[in-house]
């Protein structure tokens, strides 16, 4: 046996030298040292790291009390609100891990999750009081249910559970020593992918992921000292893209928004001197289109980051007169949300509008808390030339990459073939090095953020007794990035109309998902009979 360095003599690790890191810490470090800086506004709201930190230990300790432990799921059906900040921080200070579910989704996929993660709790927006009881009738589990009453909601919606959020955490003591993670590999959160087929894959994150995607954002959206964010971008995707860890790394201020809407985003800006903000194109179309006598001029320039379909050469430019400076990010539920960033090179800035737009059009390079990326053809597993010209599969390597998808090890296994993430994404990388996106491979539509699978939207029309074929492409839109657009073959001697093919969808699909125009023809297909979606992707885009 080959003898040890004398590195690795009697020099190991021990309390004093190592801890497993956890984004968790943040929090308590910010409280530590900015106590009385504001941490969370929420209309007349206003909370300090101080209570940011005691109300979250107070959570961690009423869950202990009620059999939370190591493992264990709590859900949340939540907006953008304090408790939702206060449930990143207190459910993993118990050794638990958190699911936050999507709010736009219908009860049978919200059973599944439930269900699938083996919720022990579920905290739930009164707003969506209605689909989480019908959610919870389909359910196995039998998860405590404790209702959350916004005072910022003024809408109907019954409690549904056995006791309100706000008497439940002050159970919980303030002293609360919070459990470290055994390792920094624990799980510490459950997200669900949102346009496969079948049920959705239940993505575990890791506490060294999310404490390094965290500090990877504070670099790459360059932020100074204590920011202010404005919460556009929804908390239960990818966990905000960790965002609520990124503000506590930079002791900044949560502007909490339980709506995306002009007129509350301007005020907002205006108010709270928001500096950065995240969202997809139809977060920009609501600020660019909102009527004049909403909108307010901006105190300074204010970063915007996206990540679904790369926004309108046309769209970028009235962003950057309006005050707002885009950055195109890129990355996946897998990647912890964005990982790779459109990286910009000042020498651009002398090139015209058009030839800018292209290059900020490009997903870009890795983040600095991402060890690898690359374009790879799927087959040999061999990097593709740096030529923008072949093509290959996005992947990625390192330790912002999911722990793997939970009770499927197949699909792991597969997404994990050759030591690499497989995006499913298809593009190329340019001779600098940029990468840039040119297909999915899986035909994923990205509308307003929210991930659409055609094959999902084709199921639902083939169910009609008059369609005998449907394909299901993206239609550019200005609004939302990206829309469903559904080509379909009658079956002969059938008929039906644009409408009835609407209602239909809207019958068998989530909002989101229904397609918003219907095109009646003769598919083209292949001499094999498979049908040629990149000739319906090009008509798409001319309709």
């Amino acid at each position: 046996m080959m003898a040890s360095s004398i590195y690795d003599r009697d020099l190991d690790k021990n309390r004093a030298n190592y801890r497993p890191l956890t984004p968790v810490s943040f929090l308590e470090r910010t409280a530590d040292v900015f106590p009385d800086r504001v941490a969370i506004i929420h209309g007349s709201l206003r909370r300090t790291y101080r209570d940011f930190h005691a109300r979250s230990k107070k959570l961690a300790s009423a869950l202990v009390k009620h059999g939370i432990g190591r493992g264990d799921t709590v859900a949340v059906l939540l907006a953008n609100t304090p408790a939702m900040l206060e449930c990143h921080y207190g459910v993993p200070m118990t050794g638990a891990v958190l699911n936050t579910l999507n709010t736009r989704l219908d009860a049978a996929i919200l059973a599944f999750s439930l269900d699938h993660g083996e919720a022990k709790i579920v905290i739930v927006d009164r707003e969506f009081s209605k689909v989480m009881k019908e959610a919870l009738s389909q359910c196995t589990v039998k998860p405590l249910v404790i209702d959350y009453d916004d005072p910022e909601f003024t809408g109907a919606g019954d409690r549904i559970g056995t006791i309100e959020y706000e008497v439940f955490i002050h159970q919980g003591n303030v002293d609360y020593a919070r459990m470290a993670p055994d390792d920094e590999w624990d799980a510490i959160s459950l997200n669900y992918t949102s346009g496969t087929t079948g049920n959705p894959k239940g993505v575990v994150y890791h506490h060294r992921g999310a404490y390094l995607l965290a500090q990877g954002n504070v670099l790459t959206c360059n932020m100074a000292k204590h920011p202010v964010y404005l919460w556009t971008l929804p908390m239960f995707h990818c966990n905000g893209w960790c965002f609520p860890w990124s503000i506590s790394v930079a002791a900044g201020t949560h502007v909490c928004l339980r709506q995306v809407r002009a007129k509350l985003m301007y005020d907002a800006i205006a108010e709270h001197k928001v500096t950065h903000l995240c969202g997809a194109p139809i977060v920009m179309s609501t600020l660019l289109n909102a009527p004049d006598d909403e909108k307010k001029p901006l105190p300074h320039v204010v970063e915007f980051f996206t990540a679904a379909a790369p926004p309108p050469a046309a769209v970028l430019g009235a962003m950057k007169v309006a005050g707002f400076n885009v950055t195109h990010l890129y990355g996946l539920t897998e990647t912890y949300g964005p990982a790779v960033v459109n990286d910009w090179q000042s020498d651009w800035d002398a090139l015209e509008p058009v030839a800018q737009a292209a290059k900020k059009s490009r997903q870009g390079v890795r983040y600095m808390a991402l060890e690898d990326l690359d374009i790879i053809d799927p087959e040999t597993m061999r990097p593709v030339p740096k030529d923008g010209e072949t093509m290959g599969e996005a992947m990625f390597a390192g330790n912002v990459v999911m722990k793997g998808y939970l009770k499927n090890k197949k699909a792991t296994d597969e997404a994990f073939a050759g030591g690499w993430f497989h995006s499913g994404d298809l593009g190329v990388r340019h001779a600098d090095g940029y990468i840039q996106l040119k297909d999915r491979s899986k035909d994923i539509i990205i509308s307003g953020g929210e991930n659409i699978s055609s094959i999902e939207v084709e199921d639902a029309l083939f169910k009609h007794p008059s369609v005998q074929a449907a394909a299901v492409v993206a239609r550019p839109d200005d609004k939302w990035g990206e829309t469903p657009c559904a080509f379909v073959e009658l079956k002969p001697g059938k008929t039906a109309t644009s409408d009835e093919l609407i209602a239909w969808c809207r019958e068998h699909l989530a909002g989101y998902k229904i397609p918003r125009m219907i095109v009646f023809e003769d598919l083209p297909k292949t001499s094999t009979g498979k049908i040629q979606k990149y000739v319906l992707r090009d008509r798409a885009k001319g309709m």
